[in-house]
């Protein structure tokens, strides 16, 4: 007869005894509390390595450009779940992060995947803005005729530019970080207007995206990333919401200008 074996379950991450707390082989209280920021700590989580002073300084650049943007269904949904629920915070909070999907956070990752998906193929990377409009104008003109959207162009506020968008743009080139993403996605920006007809602005949620993916970070995980930065910004909104309110105004405001048609 053999004897039972217990099972083990692995991780890399972190662990605890009776007297400290292990992260990444790092004692928590030692080591990191007070030594790093919780953006390093975030983007060391995410990739199993800790960043270096420059994808830190982008992870977090990101991080501050999607935590608010105002009354988007996110947020109003989290309001209207604390009206709902006003014991449950987590509750409402995670109303809002479940609303991030094409239309709202979700085009961080959408864009990554755009860019990963027309520069994977590549033999080898354009060394100049010109390489890069060309690779640019046949992925456009490939989204195009397959009817689909370029992701991270356009911008249902943002008319005539996203802010957030140059000044991405201006502290990649800063650390050094400007890779083939923010490159190609450049590039998408300026060769456009000849396949579309229009001129549709970068969106801040798609140089995001490329900028995570020039800071090294897993494609599959990117709007996680945007919901981490959400995540903020919806506690900001749960906190005004107590004390300054305007979910019941939007529940009556609905409720009384219903047009039921049975």
């Amino acid at each position: 007869m053999t004897t039972p074996t217990t099972p083990t379950f692995r991780t890399g991450i972190g662990a605890s005894d009776l007297d400290t707390i292990q992260l990444f082989g790092h004692d928590l209280a030692a080591e990191l509390i007070g030594q790093i920021t919780f953006g390093e700590l975030a983007y060391w989580l995410v990739t199993k390595r800790r960043p270096t002073p420059q994808q830190r300084t982008m992870f977090e650049a990101v991080l501050v450009s999607l935590a608010d943007h105002g009354f988007t269904p996110t947020a109003i949904a989290s309001r209207l779940t604390l009206l709902s629920a006003p014991d449950s915070i987590q509750g409402a909070l995670a109303a809002g992060l479940l609303g991030g999907g094409s239309r709202f956070l979700g085009v961080t990752e959408n864009a990554a995947a755009f860019l990963h998906d027309v520069i994977d193929p590549l033999d080898a990377l354009p060394t100049d803005e010109a390489g890069w409009d060309a690779v640019a104008l046949s992925a456009v003109i490939a989204a195009r005729d397959g009817g689909r959207f370029v992701p991270g162009l356009g911008h249902p506020v943002h008319k005539h530019g996203d802010p957030r968008t140059p000044k991405l743009f201006e502290l990649a080139r800063e650390n050094d970080l400007f890779g083939p993403y923010l490159s190609l996605f450049e590039a998408i920006g300026r060769v456009h207007p000849q396949v579309l007809g229009k001129t549709l602005p970068l969106n801040g949620a798609g140089a995001c995206g490329a900028v995570l993916a020039d800071a090294g970070l897993p494609l599959e995980l990117l709007r996680g990333v945007a919901l981490l930065a959400r995540c903020a910004g919806l506690l900001g909104h749960l906190a005004e919401e107590m004390v300054d309110p305007i979910g019941n105004d939007v529940y009556m405001t609905v409720d009384r200008n219903t047009d039921y048609r049975p």
